[in-house]
């Protein structure tokens, strides 16, 4: 088995200080991938360190140089910033999104190839999509031009897959719902970002003319969400009125092994550590 785990962090820091370390302490996935950091690297790795010696107490790991992790700081300070940590044994690591290179487009890409316990070799990406706004027409060119460049990397990682190469799951905060079961209010955000027809082509591009597998739907069947996400105003969180923006696209192989989800919503709002859950898969793979 395999766990990959996805989780934006609405800041390391902040998620730290409202209880990140014991989800972690209870979890521990074997591949866990982060966005939006946003921390300096003197002050993301004390806290990597201390999640690595929570493996080791909690046996998922002999000792902390087992646990690796790797991550993209934003260049503009304050912003994005994507990590992954595995205790899978670990080769080559890519840091960017290939044909990007603007400031504003660092820290939302990193990719991992990974060996699973059962000796697979796959190739693990936390990536984070810009979240656009339709009244920013530069911050909607941002996020397109991303979900442009992605369209032919995702090609080009889905083909080297099929042709023997190494299986590859996409994890991360897309900040796009792809249809109406995945956003609570599909008519009153179908002009927002996050939810416009030109966003949701892109997701539907991966999956039908690609052929990535969204491995949380596939599980879950066409029920409304399983949110991921929940807007910090009014009482969205105590209602539900939440956004599926977190997802784990997988290529068909990996995919078909997929046995579970779990999406790990806070029980109540005070106990959340960020306004994210954390999604989690379990592979036999």
């Amino acid at each position: 088995m395999v766990v990959i785990a996805t989780s934006n962090l609405n800041g390391i820091r902040a998620a730290e200080r409202k209880g990140l370390s014991n989800w972690v302490s209870e979890h521990h996935p074997d591949v866990w991938c982060m966005q939006e950091v946003r921390a300096p690297q003197e002050a993301i790795d004390p806290l990597m360190s201390k999640y690595a010696g929570l493996y080791v107490e909690q046996g998922a790991a002999s000792e902390a140089s087992q646990v690796h992790v790797v991550n993209e700081i934003c260049r503009i300070k304050g912003r994005a910033g994507v990590a992954l940590l595995t205790d899978c044994e670990v080769g080559e690591t890519r840091y960017g999104l290939p044909g990007l290179s603007e400031d504003v487009d660092s820290g939302r890409w990193v990719e991992q190839d990974l060996t699973t316990p059962l000796g697979n070799e796959i190739t693990v990406v936390t990536a984070y999509i810009h979240s656009g706004d339709v009244a920013d027409p530069n911050k909607m060119h941002q996020k397109f031009r991303m979900l442009d460049t992605m369209d032919q990397h995702l090609q080009e990682l889905f083909e080297k897959a099929a042709h023997g190469g190494p299986q590859v799951v996409v994890c991360g905060d897309y900040n796009i719902c792809h249809t109406e079961l995945d956003i609570k209010n599909a008519k009153g955000n179908v002009n927002h970002s996050g939810f416009l027809p030109e966003e949701r082509a892109h997701i539907t591009h991966w999956l039908s003319d690609i052929g990535y597998v969204d491995v949380t739907r596939e599980l879950a069947g066409d029920v409304d969400g399983p949110y991921t996400w929940w807007s910090q105003r009014g009482h969205a969180f105590d209602t539900n009125a939440g956004w599926r923006i977190d997802y784990e696209f997988a290529t068909p192989e990996i995919a078909k092994t997929a046995l579970s989800f779990r999406v790990d919503k806070a029980e109540t709002y005070q106990q959340r550590w960020s306004d994210h859950a954390a999604l989690s898969i379990t592979y036999e793979y």
